[in-house]
């Protein structure tokens, strides 16, 4: 019994230093944190579809489409040695996406919190 509590809590510690240290270079940001880092020197990376792109998005924005097949080679290309700040609709896929990000080499990951939608509903402006 001791050894399967032992086992347990080992497990516990183990998932939860994963877990921590696989997210440590990224940081949420509210709308108001985010839009103080804009300008053209970003690296502003949209993971939405080309499609969603287009009907707007935030000024300096690149557009990497998460759901596409070339997306890893895609943010390959990018400055690994510069921050990247993502976004994407809602935050469900620029979440997902910084795996992809952690994979290639980025050290410092800035994510919009609720994603363009949280951004608009702060009043802060898109370009269509």
């Amino acid at each position: 019994m001791k050894r399967f509590l032992l086992f347990i809590c080992l497990f516990i510690s183990v998932s939860l230093f994963n877990c921590e240290s696989s997210n440590k270079n990224v940081t949420q940001l509210s709308p108001k944190e985010f839009q103080s880092f804009l300008n053209e020197d970003i690296q502003l990376v949209d993971v939405r579809t080309p499609k969603e792109f287009d009907a707007d998005h935030i000024n300096y924005a690149e557009n990497i489409n998460f759901l596409s097949d070339d997306f890893l080679n895609s943010i390959d290309k990018l400055d690994k040695e510069k921050p990247v700040f993502i976004y994407c609709r809602s935050g469900k896929r620029s979440g997902k996406s910084v795996t992809d990000f952690q994979k290639v080499g980025f050290k410092k990951i800035y994510e919009l919190e609720g994603g363009i939608l949280n951004w608009r509903s702060e009043g802060y402006k898109t370009i269509e």
